[in-house]
């Protein structure tokens, strides 16, 4: 007996990090000044432009998205669906991100797949400005079957202490206005593959392609659309459209006192909730509650300068939709 014999096969994992290093090096910034492959990551930031910096960090998954992942063989989108969650849950604080770190545990590695999916990470990295300084693959037989894989991971970003958008200057008469998503996001998966099991390959008049790719489509990043708004008192607060929807994340950065007025019917939503909501006769308050509907983020803003915001995301050539208010309770 070896530990190859036991399941865990340690020259894999080694392949697997000569793979993937030339990609990760793609992704380090200035402040990065340790390789791949240290005990740690080391990143040297420079705050000259800040008056008062103030670190932002945040842990997240892909949940059992992973799954139709797996069952189509289509990996990299995942990767970049960590990354892109991730930033947008420390953007929705007015934050920058820093870098980024992932964790990647398997039942068995094979490298080519968990390369395929750090690739989906390096894209989504280099498109956010965001370096990955490293990560833990783990092998762990026994706690997962041998195809499954889980996938995790961290950010730290920063941002003026000024700046910080955390909701308190929200007030009566603010406009909410939403973001377009593309698709489910990282949201709601295990009620999609409940009621589309067996249905990955099928294609339905007016999706790209078949449902399984519709459901894999990777998780918009919104940090170039709300950078341009980072520091201005024209927005009060930004919801990243998560588990629990949109009143329930929205409601997390409204204060006490105040409530949503959302019109429901103000925004297309996309076609594969309702293929869902057809398919699981799932009731409206349930599909509310579990997915986004199409919108992955809400800006709230003041009332004078929504016809402000709207010509600047207009410009950056983003559909926007406003789709209620604040008011009082």
């Amino acid at each position: 007996m070896d530990y190859k014999k036991a399941g865990v096969d340690i020259s894999a994992g080694e392949e697997f990090v000569r793979m993937i290093k030339p990609q990760v090096r793609q992704t380090f910034t200035p402040g990065v000044i340790t390789d791949i492959g240290a005990f740690g990551g080391f990143f040297l930031p420079d705050f000259s432009a800040y008056k008062k910096p103030v670190l932002v960090s945040s842990i997240d998954g892909v949940g059992t998205k992973l799954k139709i992942a797996i069952e189509l063989g289509q990996y990299e989108t995942v990767g970049s669906c960590l990354v892109n969650h991730c930033v947008n849950d420390i953007l929705a604080c007015g934050a920058k991100p820093l870098f980024f770190l992932d964790y990647y545990a398997c039942g068995k590695l094979t490298p080519a797949i968990a390369a395929a999916v750090v690739t989906g990470m390096v894209n989504a990295c280099r498109q956010n400005g965001c370096a990955l300084i490293g990560g833990e693959t783990a092998e762990m037989p026994g706690l997962y079957q041998e195809r499954d894989f889980d996938l995790a991971g961290s950010i730290v970003g920063v941002v003026d202490h000024e700046k910080i958008i955390n909701g308190s200057a929200i007030r009566e008469g603010d406009v909410l206005i939403g973001l377009t998503s593309s698709g489910l996001h990282t949201n709601g998966y295990s009620l999609a593959r409940k009621v589309l099991e067996g249905r990955m390959g099928e294609r339905v008049p007016g999706l790209d392609g078949t449902i399984g790719e519709e459901l894999l489509k990777v998780h918009r990043s919104y940090l170039s659309l709300i950078e341009p708004f980072f520091g201005s008192p024209d927005v009060r607060g930004l919801s990243h459209i998560t588990g629990g929807g949109l009143m329930g994340n929205t409601m997390r950065i409204v204060p006490e006192g105040l409530k949503l007025d959302v019109a429901w019917d103000a925004w297309p939503e996309p076609l594969i909730f309702d293929i869902i909501r057809l398919a699981g006769q799932v009731p409206e308050e349930d599909m509310r509650r579990t997915f986004n509907l199409g919108l992955g983020l809400v800006m709230v803003v003041e009332k004078s300068a929504v016809e402000r915001v709207l010509a600047t995301l207009k410009s950056q050539e983003e559909n926007a939709y406003i789709i209620g208010s604040v008011s009082r309770v």
